[in-house]
């Protein structure tokens, strides 16, 4: 999640095609509603991370920059929430939420700790967590990496060696196979631009490595679209993007620009956007992510643009959430519930101008460790890890919240966002500094179909 400024010294900045022209008549307001209902079957998720929750991590790239304490490393690891041996609690949370899809890492520094070599209970581990989502009525949804690789890894240069490819492909083809036909949604890589950021502050890297990881990064995903193809036929697979306000198009270019033919989904992370009279978002290069006023009508805008973008695949809302200081209401009283509600709202009014959403993960079940930091709070369930022995999962206002916006299928018949639209926006300049965006209440057509 945070912003890859330091990217623009070494990849392509690619621009964006021009927006298509609308076909065929755009919808009348009078006759058409401003929002859409979510159709059944939708796809909703929560989402995590292995090392982020799962505490006992073997040794990793991570374990190391923890260790020595890299930029930006403030909070010991210990055992994170301890989701590797509560996971069946937390499997089990998200089935009451009433979502379908449940998104997680498996971690190559787990499964394979040294080089050809299986661990048999991590093996295991996985494999019941897999088979606990399942049985809970849940898709899972598979993220290979999440910018987290072996010990033994790092010692081989990571992504510079030309064998770490290889490596990587290995592991994910025993992964594919051990998993496929089961429903799984298949994420490459997560965010590649956060990953190539990290990789440059906390190993450090200098820009000819970060040149090397990017080729290496797009050569990765290509290979392993084509495999699980192969290997697990009909599953959908795709690479997140991190959407980066300003930034956009060095985020898009990290990877995402190089495999639009490799994609069965546009995967997004939304979080944050820009307008001229909020630039709160600079504080995502500090980890500040509570100081950020959201901008929830940015998500509508981003979704419209990618859709004209690729506009044959669907689009799919693969993170999106919000984050508070330490559980800390904010201090102009918006909620995570507010939060939700509002971005929701935005989702289904691009649906109704013609986006095709097919699906949304909430960041994150419980919170956990954020790269560093136990400060960042982006849990439906609040957890102190540094401070309860315990690690008890305290619902947020937002868990009730989820559930109803899941069961009645989109948010209340009348509701207007919280958070007011600003003036002039990153996200779609043209439409925002010579207009305003309208906010018209929630409206369905009835019956619901």
């Amino acid at each position: 999640m945070l912003p890859a400024l330091a990217l623009a010294a070494a990849v392509t900045v690619t621009a964006s095609p021009a927006a298509h022209a609308r076909t065929g008549p755009a919808p009348s307001p009078a006759k058409a509603p401003a929002t859409a209902k979510f159709p059944r079957g939708f796809l909703w998720g929560v989402a995590t991370s292995g090392f982020q929750g799962e505490g006992s991590f073997p040794d990793s790239n991570w374990t190391r920059y923890i260790k020595r304490k890299a930029p930006g490393i403030s909070d010991p690891y210990k055992n994170s929430v301890d989701f590797l041996h509560r996971y069946p609690g937390d499997v089990e949370l998200a089935r009451k939420l009433g979502v379908n899809v449940f998104r997680t890492s498996i971690e190559w520094a787990r499964i394979e700790p040294r080089r050809g070599v299986r661990d048999p209970k991590a093996i295991a581990y996985y494999d019941d967590l897999i088979r606990r989502i399942r049985a809970a009525g849940m898709r899972p949804m598979i993220t290979l990496d999440h910018w987290v690789y072996p010990g033994w890894v790092a010692d081989q240069g990571a992504w510079d060696n030309p064998r770490t490819r290889a490596d990587w492909l290995s592991n994910a083809r025993f992964i594919v196979n051990r998993y496929k036909r089961q429903g799984v949604i298949w994420i490459t890589f997560n965010e590649a631009s956060a990953y190539m950021y990290k990789e440059l502050t906390m190993r450090p890297m200098n820009l000819g490595q970060l040149a090397a990881m990017r080729s290496a990064l797009t050569k990765t995903h290509r290979a392993a679209y084509d495999m699980i193809h192969k290997l697990d036929p009909g599953a959908p697979v795709s690479t997140n993007v991190a959407y980066g306000t300003a930034l956009n198009g060095i985020f898009d270019a990290a990877l995402f620009n190089d495999v639009t033919d490799k994609l069965d989904f546009v995967g997004i992370d939304y979080y944050y956007g820009a307008n001229a009279r909020n630039l709160t978002a600079g504080y995502a290069l500090t980890g500040e992510f509570w100081k950020i006023d959201p901008e929830p009508e940015g998500l509508y805008y981003v979704l419209k643009s990618y859709q004209r973008r690729l506009p044959k695949l669907p689009v799919y809302v693969v993170e999106n959430g919000m984050s508070t200081d330490n559980g800390k209401p904010r201090p102009d009283g918006y909620t995570r519930s507010d939060h939700l509600r509002d971005h929701i709202y935005w989702v289904q009014r691009a649906m109704a101008d013609g986006v095709k959403v097919m699906g949304y993960n909430y960041w994150s079940l419980t919170d956990n460790y954020e790269w560093g930091s136990y400060e960042p709070r982006f849990g439906l369930y609040t957890v102190n890890a540094l401070t309860d022995p315990s690690l008890a999962r305290r619902p947020t206002d937002a868990v009730a919240t989820y559930r109803s916006i899941i069961a009645d299928r989109g948010v209340p018949a009348g509701y207007v966002p919280v958070r007011r639209p600003g003036w002039c926006s990153v996200e779609d300049p043209v439409a925002t500094c010579f207009g305003t965006t309208p906010t018209p209440p929630a409206a369905y057509r009835a019956p619901a179909g």
